[in-house]
């Protein structure tokens, strides 16, 4: 039996396919959107994300020694000056799974991305995005939104787009500039 088709609009973008194999995973009573999640904010203080309810959410997995660093935090900070009025809310979950390459503490992570980029948007509690200790949001995030080398994040800075009624609209790879999402973030925004 074939599974289903999947479109990519470029190598880089994980288009919208068929949630129905991602919905085969899920059992009933697990969260389906992403105003059902709890997360620690870098501070350790609970967030619930049904505060963003009605904004559409970039999600990223962040390191501050990595490579795709400087212009991802740079490019990050534009989309948000920009559009953050018209609802888009970046946020950024640490994590250190790939090179060690957030080694930091959360106050260390804080004031790096606070003082070197002036990051308005939330740095939350550094998480694990892969493997048993998964973030749970990171578990819903994956469904049904494979990367080229199946369910897991590859690398820091892989990026979900989430719509304003909580839905993961699309996956990014690391490699992706954010300014390059523009396009699907107005879409979101209903922006022209």
């Amino acid at each position: 039996m074939r599974g289903p088709k999947r479109h990519m609009r470029s190598v880089e973008h994980e288009s919208q396919f068929d949630w129905e194999l991602g919905k085969s995973k899920r059992h009933i009573g697990e969260p389906k959107k992403i105003y059902d999640f709890t997360v620690k904010d870098a501070k350790g203080n609970d967030v619930d994300l049904s505060v963003y309810k009605g904004k559409v959410l970039l999600i990223i997995n962040v390191a501050s020694k990595c490579g795709l660093t400087n212009s991802n935090y740079t490019e990050l900070n534009q989309l948000y000056q920009q559009y953050k009025d018209q609802g888009l809310e970046v946020v950024a979950f640490p994590c250190n799974q790939f090179g060690d390459e957030e080694p930091g503490s959360n106050e260390e992570i804080e004031e790096f991305v606070c003082t070197r980029f002036k990051s308005e948007f939330p740095i939350f509690d550094k998480i694990e995005v892969n493997g048993d200790n998964a973030a749970p949001l990171y578990k819903f995030l994956k469904l049904g939104k494979w990367g080229f080398f199946g369910d897991d994040i590859q690398w820091n800075f892989t990026k979900f787009l989430v719509d304003r009624d909580g839905k993961v609209s699309d996956r990014y790879y690391p490699t992706t500039s954010p300014l390059s999402l523009e396009r699907d973030i107005k879409k979101l925004l209903g922006v022209a």
